[in-house]
């Protein structure tokens, strides 16, 4: 078994003659250049300061998408009006802005909201298959294993998140680390949901893992990090790094440092890639991978792949991410809102009585604003001098128009009214109720199949950390095949590179276990249960299970596709291979009761034995009880009916 690797973000302590430097301890470029034993240090300030370059021209390179983000955020909020009021045509003769009512309804809101309702009816389990024979055992490990490790990271939290911000934004994205610091300096997986804002990476590319660079942005405290990276000189940045979103909470930065995760991908000698891992404030490196000699050669991450999986949801060319409903929907959202404002300020002057009066006409208008007075002096009533403004309603168009507005958001959506449970007059019937419910769900059965993709990258990704870095076994709680709590224990001691011997008078040489990762639905919607339930009920009618009709079960099995239907056909084979036993069973019965009542014919002896394992057979059939054991068969008792005894054959005397 392999040694536990140190602590990367631990400062090793300085023994004259016997330390070794796996953290750089230069702050300032005038001191003098220092050295891992048998190896020059390799990332040092000027090495990040090239790093600094490239990351500020990947945040020009992203400028647009990020406004994006920001502005759909904001129309998430239902704070859109900001970008939909005209400020100049809206404002007094100072400058100042005249507020109006401004309306924000929740339709976009509402279909989001659906959406994320089904990916949470769809939440994800894994299962691990083995691609070669010798693996089996670790698979199903892993199967166990894997939903565990996702509840500790609290995955259902992490899942939903990430959905939401999928929805909004167009793309989620979840971070699969290693984190050396969990479980009290073991170290464990780490899975956290990242924000599009805090990454950057090369402009141009559609596929996360080709750019050269990617860094990752977070502020932190500055004491915090003191008190983590003692002696480090850590000054505080107040310039931020990343585009911030509108938020409702005055953030105070003045004590806030900006922290830089750069990755980057080196190839070794041998052809592989691998990930290394850079941590810097400022110019101040607190971590550098090849600078530890425990990762300098095999990377920090020895797969080669960031740890970073972009999810996306419509995508577009030219960048790994995506863009969401909030882009398609706000448009029709607008005009909506609009269309509303107009009508509520149509309603509301027409509400409001309003009147023309002439200068002079002789009435006290104090007294005729004032609803609690009874008498309104005047001098005299004319329609001439006093006549009410009256307001035209709205034509019915108008109406028409914010109706249909609303049915285009809902078809662009695809969150017609169906999705919701309500339908049209005329549909009454539940199951054609669920039917409409699950035609009308393929959208989000397309963007849950995708899903399920990234998840799997995900899961490959926990994968091969595991068979790097669990070196020393952990223990897991699972739940077995009777639902029932185990305790296993597990370690990459059956992950590492296998000898494959020789064959044909060669060296096969090393191979590695790989793994295939297949994703279910641990949850279920109402639909899809009372449907699965319905068609057992329905095959069970039919006489499916009926050990008698296996053949024609396995036909008609054969050409149907639904869930499950390999494990039913597993079933069915096992009680066709009973039936049979069975029927075997039953013939030998019979043909050692005609042997014994030969036997007993011969002694003298009452015969009948035959016509009784008959007729016990047959009933035992026609009342579904159990078939005698293999032991009563071989062994039988006879009585002659009138409580004398009989004779009792064993099987082995009448072979």
């Amino acid at each position: 078994m392999k040694d536990k690797k140190k602590d990367p973000w631990e400062k090793e302590n300085e023994i004259p003659g016997e330390s070794v430097m796996t953290v750089l301890d230069i702050e300032d470029d005038d001191k003098p250049e220092q050295y891992i034993p048998g190896k020059k240090k390799i990332i040092g300030p000027e090495e990040v300061r090239e790093a600094e370059a490239i990351r500020k021209k990947y945040k020009q390179g992203k400028a647009n998408l990020d406004r994006r983000v920001i502005e759909n955020e904001q129309w998430w909020k239902m704070r859109h009006w900001d970008y939909i009021r005209d400020p100049k045509s809206k404002t007094d003769k100072d400058g100042n802005y005249i507020r109006e009512e401004e309306p924000t309804s929740a339709w976009l809101f509402n279909s989001i909201a659906n959406k994320h309702a089904d990916a949470m009816d769809n939440y994800p389990e894994p299962n691990v298959l083995p691609r070669a024979k010798d693996d089996e055992e670790v698979a199903g490990q892993l199967s166990t294993i894997l939903p565990t490790l996702l509840e500790y990271n609290g995955y259902s939290e992490v899942y939903s998140d990430t959905w939401w911000y999928k929805l909004k934004q167009g793309t989620g994205i979840k971070g699969v680390f290693w984190n050396p610091k969990k479980n009290n300096g073991l170290g464990d997986v780490e899975i956290r949901m990242c924000d599009i804002l805090n990454l950057f990476w090369e402009p141009g590319i559609k596929d996360i893992q080709d750019s050269m660079n990617l860094f990752s942005v977070m502020m932190e405290d500055t004491e915090k990090l003191k008190s983590s990276y003692p002696g480090k000189i850590i000054g505080e940045s107040t310039v931020p790094e990343s585009e911030e979103y509108i938020y409702d909470d005055q953030i105070d930065k003045d004590k806030k440092s900006v922290v830089v995760d750069w990755y980057y991908k080196k190839t070794l000698e041998s052809g592989k890639t691998v990930v290394h891992y850079v941590k810097y404030v400022n110019e101040t490196v607190l971590y550098a991978s090849e600078n530890d000699e425990d990762y300098s050669e095999e990377g920090f991450y020895a797969h080669g792949m960031y740890p970073f999986v972009f999810d996306k949801l419509f995508p577009i060319e030219g960048s790994p991410c995506g863009f969401g409903y909030i882009d398609v929907m706000r448009d029709t959202q607008k005009y909506i809102d609009i269309l509303n404002q107009m009508i509520l300020k149509n309603a509301a002057f027409a509400a409001k009585k309003r009147y023309f009066a002439t200068p002079g006409a002789g009435v006290n208008f104090d007294d005729f604003k004032n609803p609690e007075k009874d008498i309104v002096e005047v001098q005299s009533v004319r329609d001439d001098v006093l006549r009410e403004i009256t307001i035209d309603p709205l034509p019915a168009s108008y109406m028409n128009i914010l109706q249909a507005k609303i049915e285009e958001l809902k078809e662009t959506s695809g969150n017609r009214d169906f999705s919701q449970g309500s339908t049209s007059s005329g549909v009454t019937a539940a199951s054609a109720i669920a039917a409409l419910i699950e035609a009308g769900s393929k959208l989000s059965r397309d963007m849950i199949g995708r899903s399920y993709e990234a998840f799997s990258k995900e899961c490959y990704l926990i994968i091969e950390l595991m068979r790097q870095f669990y070196d020393l076994p952990r223990y897991f709680r699972i739940t077995g095949k009777d639902q029932q709590s185990e305790y296993v224990m597990f370690d990459n001691s059956k992950m590492g590179s296998i000898d494959q011997g020789m064959a044909f008078g060669e060296e096969m040489g090393d191979r590695q276990p790989v793994f295939d990762i297949t994703v279910s639905a641990s949850k279920k919607s109402t639909y899809s249960r009372m449907s699965q339930n319905e068609l057992a009920l329905q095959l069970f009618g039919l006489g499916i299970f009926n050990p008698e009709m296996t053949d024609q079960a396995l036909m008609l099995l054969e050409i149907m596709d639904f869930e499950g239907k390999d494990k039913i056909i597993e079933m069915i084979k096992q009680n066709g291979t009973m039936a049979d036993k069975i029927q075997q069973m039953s013939a030998q019965m019979l043909q050692m009761g005609q042997i014994i009542d030969q036997m007993s014919a011969q002694m003298g002896q009452p015969t009948g034995v035959a016509e009784q394992v008959a007729a016990e057979l047959s009933g035992g059939m026609a009342a579904g009880a159990p078939m005698p054991s293999a032991s009563a068969a071989a062994d039988i008792d006879l009585d002659n009916g009138a409580g004398k005894p009989g004779v009792a054959v064993n099987a082995t005397q009448v072979r």
